[in-house]
């Protein structure tokens, strides 16, 4: 790791942005953050009106007021609120639209799933991709997870030269322009398997909004709430994109699923449960830097310590989520990763999720897995260097403050 290029982000409180930030930062049109107006796009999008079970327009209310009330977002900060919600109900419009069609696809079986959950930043993206490499698993991208139905006129043929793959391919060639350095933090490609927290944002829940915003009256709602309904819509999604293209052995990952063990297994009672581990000292680092380093476009309030406030206390109620439902859970059915551990071994840990899921690790799939870890060694687009003094947090407060998880699992750095 000697020869990898050093990144300092030093204006992370007080950005000092270039012409392109400048532009990104200014850029959007006012929005009314109302559900009414949410849901009337997504109608005129799509051209459908029915969007199933009604029980959502009341955390769509919520997502809206809550993103509302953050006075720190830029125009450019609420208009990726406003698109985000709108693209959820589009996509809800189509996934009713299709099931009225074709009401055999809640039928389908989702055999066995292999569901990832973990704190972000601890290695799930890359563990996800990773056992992705094996075509008998199906995993959604991130060009299926923003656009999983056809569009008008949209021709079958290979992912490739789909329409939808190339908007999200040139979205995410825009990021990199905007932001340089975001690969190097959280790398993402059109064709990279993501967060299924995109399925249950349908449904509108999920901790999605509090990476775009400062929503604490979301954040109490969520917690309010049995999340096992929005585990069950997600399982709908999944049931679709099976009928519009198999196998249905699925591969999933997402860090809420840390906190919703139980809603998770009450879903997907067979689902082999893959839990990443890592110091919270590098979770919270690495998160709370990629969160002031995306806000540069799109607030006008930096406070990083308030941020490191909410973030702090999100984690901690993830971690004793975690720590509190582990223990429930079929312990066979039950992988931990420690992250030290799974960086020094990434093959072992692979061959100790595949006996547990009862899949065998055939030539073809290990071959695949190898040729990704090679392609991905970590540091390639530089490191971020990491200053939690930045945020007004130290080493030895988050030493203090998870103690709790230290004693659990073998974490510690």
């Amino acid at each position: 790791m000697d020869d990898v290029e050093k990144i300092y982000l030093d204006d992370l409180d007080k950005p000092v942005r270039n012409a392109v930030e400048e532009e990104a930062y200014r850029s959007g049109a006012p929005v009314e953050m109302t559900p009414d107006a949410v849901l009337a796009a997504a109608v005129e999008r799509t051209g459908l009106a029915d969007f199933g079970p009604n029980d959502f327009r009341e955390r769509l209310a919520v997502w809206m007021q809550a993103a509302d009330e953050d006075t720190g977002l830029a125009i450019s900060g609420r208009q990726q609120v406003w698109d985000q919600a709108v693209l959820y109900a589009a996509n809800r419009l189509q996934l009713e639209d299709l099931i009225r069609r074709q009401p055999e696809i809640l039928d389908i079986k989702i055999d066995r799933p292999i569901m990832i959950a973990g704190l972000p930043r601890s290695g799930t993206t890359h563990l996800v991709n990773m056992l992705a490499a094996d075509p008998r698993l199906r995993s959604s991208q991130l060009w299926e997870m923003c656009f999983p139905f056809p569009l008008p006129g949209e021709k079958p043929g290979p992912i490739e030269q789909s329409p939808r793959f190339e908007m999200t391919k040139e979205m995410w060639k825009n990021n990199n322009v905007v932001l340089p350095h975001m690969a190097a933090i959280h790398e993402m490609h059109p064709d990279h398997v993501h967060e299924n927290i995109e399925f249950q944002g349908m449904d509108f829940s999920s901790y999605q909004l509090e990476w775009r915003a400062r929503v604490p009256r979301w954040s109490h709602y969520y917690f309010a709430h049995d999340q096992t309904p929005h585990y069950a819509y997600e399982k709908k999604m999944m049931q679709a994109l099976t009928w519009m293209r198999g196998p249905n052995r699925w591969l999933t990952k997402a860090p809420p699923n840390m906190e919703n063990l139980i809603p998770l297994h009450t879903v997907f009672p067979d689902a082999t449960i893959v839990i990443t581990h890592r110091d919270p000292v590098a979770v919270i680092r690495s998160s709370l830097t990629l969160l002031a380093y995306w806000d540069r476009i799109r607030r006008d309030e930096q406070d990083l310590p308030g941020l490191a406030r909410h973030w702090l206390w999100r984690i901690e109620m993830m971690l004793k989520a975690c720590v509190r439902d582990h223990d429930a859970l079929p312990q066979h059915q039950v992988v931990d990763v420690i992250f030290p551990r799974y960086m020094a071994d990434q093959e072992g840990v692979v061959e100790a999720i595949y006996k547990a899921a009862n899949l065998d690790l055939i030539p073809e799939a290990r071959d695949r897995i190898k040729a990704y870890i090679a392609a991905n060694r970590r540091g390639r687009h530089g490191a971020v260097q990491y200053d939690l003094s930045k945020f007004g947090v130290t080493v030895e407060e988050i030493h203090e403050r998870f103690a709790f998880y230290y004693e659990k699992f073998p974490v510690r750095e």
